[in-house]
């Protein structure tokens, strides 16, 4: 593995806020503070066993504010783009004898405020958006319409996931809550079911028994309106086994100590996590997982994911990157030190040969895995059968592991040296302690044990 931060002028040295890979072509494409969306071809640094790097593509200019998420369609012939101020557009790729090109397809005007996080539907039909307007909408892609809006939430709506079944959607906002939409179909119309999506859960807090086992205390379990960052990006696992919630925050029992977390929750009951990752010393603020599944190694035969094949997930916090699977305890990767301001999002290539991130920092990080580096493809992996499989997560054995050190960290060369001013107004007010000073990049020291809460 090999990687580090990509020292390119991205986006007029503005920040990044958003990227993601092509399905298919393996393209990158990045969104910025400075209105545009640009394409990048990833070059191989494995010849000259150096760091990837990006050669500029193409330019699809159109916004007129700051892109916040972008996504390719599942089957890449559509890129969805939301931005500050409501703007959300689906571009689609039109071929001609001069080559490819994207144009604008559909404009998706309802939001009032700025879209701060999109998914597309498993068969690319639909479209679900959060903003800071406080509400999700679930959009006909192909009409450009608004089919449905979920307005539970009460604060801004900073992360949004489409189960890969297309039964649930899950929102994540500032407001501390989760809401798991479940679909109830309406009556068919000339034979075919109409989405229809209402709340089944909503996550608010999380249960403790004390020590002296006297009495149970509730706590929340996410960060509030002041985690630095306006990005809470969640994920389902591919099979939709599973899913991932950042942005958590746990309180240890008997102590005024609290810990940055993932949650995991189980298919089989998403109204409480069933596990929450060993925590870093940074707020979490986005999980994505990388498109394919990997072979069995038989390494851990007591893991917490009771799974016929290994799945792989990249974890960022404001400043670091953790790469799990669902077979080993510990991550089995680390990346620390790569920028001077807060991650934004994180993109796997289809091949799972490249991992990238981008920064507030106007850089992004690329990741360049060897052949067969996280193991041998398992062609084992479909959408799970809800009714026959098991739950996915086992309670493990009281286990514990220390969060790294220094030394397991990779850490960029030639780093820019001072922090690109945060976006104007999408940030919280800083705080004396914070003005000029870069994220700390110092691993916690403190030894955690993964919890399990027993179904």
């Amino acid at each position: 593995m090999k990687g580090g931060t990509v020292q390119i002028n991205w986006h007029d040295t503005k920040p990044v806020l958003t990227l993601d890979f092509h399905p298919i072509s393996g393209l990158l494409a990045t969104g910025g503070a400075d209105f545009d969306i640009k394409l990048w071809f990833i070059n191989s640094g494995e010849a000259q066993k150096k760091i990837p790097t990006a050669s500029y593509q193409n330019s699809l200019s159109y916004h007129g504010s700051a892109v916040n998420a972008l996504r390719f369609s599942p089957s890449g012939e559509q890129l969805a783009s939301g931005a500050d101020g409501g703007e959300l557009i689906i571009w689609k790729l039109h071929t001609t004898e001069a080559g490819q090109s994207w144009k604008v397809f559909k404009s998706l005007s309802f939001h009032r405020k700025d879209v701060l996080d999109l998914q597309w539907s498993s068969d690319g039909a639909f479209l679900i958006s959060g903003s800071v307007d406080n509400s999700c909408i679930i959009w006909d892609a192909n009409k450009g319409s608004v089919h449905q809006i979920l307005d539970g939430h009460f604060h801004y709506v900073q992360g949004v996931a489409w189960d890969p079944l297309s039964k649930y959607v899950a929102s994540l906002s500032s407001d501390r809550t989760c809401r798991i939409y479940v679909n109830k179909p309406q009556a068919k119309t000339k034979g075919v079911e109409k989405l229809n999506f209402i709340c089944q859960h909503t996550i608010v807090k999380g249960e403790q028994q004390q020590i002296d086992d006297a009495k149970s205390v509730k706590y929340h379990l996410f960060h509030d309106e002041t985690l630095p960052s306006f990005f809470r990006r969640l994920a389902w696992s591919p099979d939709g086994s599973f899913l991932l919630l950042p942005a958590g925050f746990y309180k240890i029992p008997a102590s005024s100590e609290t810990v940055n977390t993932t949650y995991v929750f189980s298919r089989k009951d998403l109204s409480r996590p069933s596990l929450q990752l060993p925590g870093a010393s940074k707020p979490v603020v986005a999980v994505r997982f990388c498109p394919i599944a990997f072979n069995l190694r038989g390494s851990n035969p007591a893991g917490f994911f009771k799974l016929p094949y290994r799945l792989i997930f990249a974890v960022a916090t404001l400043n670091s990157l953790y790469i799990y699977d669902t077979e080993s305890v510990p991550p089995i990767a680390i990346l620390a030190g790569l920028h001077y301001a807060a991650i934004t999002d994180i993109a796997w290539s289809f091949d799972a040969r490249y991992l990238a991130l981008s920064s507030q920092d106007g850089y992004c990080t690329l990741v360049e895995f060897e052949k067969d580096e996280l193991g041998q493809p398992s062609s084992l992996l479909e959408p799970m059968n809800v009714d026959k499989k098991s739950p996915v997560v086992q309670k493990p054995d009281d286990m514990v592991i220390e969060t790294a050190k220094e030394d397991d960290s990779i850490t960029a060369e030639n780093r820019k040296t001072e922090c690109m001013e945060r976006r104007e107004g999408k940030q919280p007010t800083p705080t004396p302690s914070t003005v000029n000073a870069p994220i700390s990049n110092k691993p916690a020291k403190r030894r955690i044990t993964p919890m399990a809460i027993d179904p």
